[in-house]
């Protein structure tokens, strides 16, 4: 019989969910940065989560959560620290929810053993005592892991990618926020903050179809520079705002910290 293994995950947090947040590109450059005319939507931070896996080969992980996500569960895999793909799923009230749930998926043979990610895990709740820079440094800390993974996620076919609002919402969900699925959702949450107060940490959007509608989304690093997952057949890759294509389409950016 396999053992159950529980244990608080000290991890410093890294979806990313078949979501199309329309990273394509267009001729066509839209109007000036818009900010929004509706009050701001706070996000939530996570609770309890269930981690699982820990593969050296990302097909391995990616194979995993698509199973998870055919199960009905909100998983998604990321890069750790270590250098292995892992798998996360589950946003529970309480510690034997999250138990229950990985329990059940591990007695159903999904994988071996699984730990339970703690509220106070996350980079989020530590800001409390070592405030919103350490937040931000391990945001950017978390997105940089993502730097030179294949546009894929999902799925085996390098048409399936690593989606570019599936990035920032792994980085952020790793960080303990948990952000929406789509770049146009990111859009209008958060707080409106202007090109020349942009933070580490804070994510900038574009229209990359055209017109005023957003379509791509990255996370700004510092020194006019942002990480991103530009389209399919590109890896994760950080670029500079003044780049006249993303300068052209630049539509604003949200601070959710």
């Amino acid at each position: 019989m396999k053992k159950v293994l529980f244990l608080i995950n000290p991890i410093t947090p890294m979806l990313l969910l078949a979501i199309v947040c329309g990273c394509t590109v267009s001729g066509t450059a839209p109007p000036a940065p818009i900010s929004p005319q509706k009050p701001p939507i706070r996000v939530s931070q996570l609770q309890f989560s269930v981690q699982v896996g820990a593969f050296a080969n990302l097909n391995n992980a990616v194979r995993l959560m698509e199973k998870l996500r055919q199960a009905g569960l909100d998983a998604f895999y990321f890069k750790h620290e270590s250098g292995l793909y892992k798998v996360r799923f589950g946003n529970y009230r309480t510690y034997g929810n999250a138990r229950n749930s990985g329990k059940k998926w591990q007695t159903a043979g999904f994988y071996e053993d699984f730990f339970i990610i703690l509220p106070q895990d996350y980079a989020v709740a530590k800001a409390v005592t070592y405030g919103s820079p350490y937040l931000r440094d391990e945001i950017i800390k978390t997105a940089k892991r993502f730097i030179g993974t294949p546009y894929r996620w999902g799925g085996t076919s390098v048409r399936t990618g690593f989606d570019c609002s599936g990035l920032t919402m792994t980085v952020y969900r790793l960080n303990g926020l948990n952000l929406k699925r789509t770049s146009r959702n990111q859009f209008n949450t958060g707080k409106y903050v202007s090109r020349k107060n942009l933070q580490r940490g804070d994510l900038v959007f574009f229209a990359t179809r055209g017109g005023r509608r957003v379509s791509h989304v990255g996370i700004y690093i510092g020194r006019n520079q942002f990480i991103h997952a530009p389209r399919a057949g590109k890896r994760v890759q950080i670029e500079r705002l003044s780049n006249t294509y993303y300068s052209r389409r630049y539509m604003g950016a949200r601070t959710y910290i």
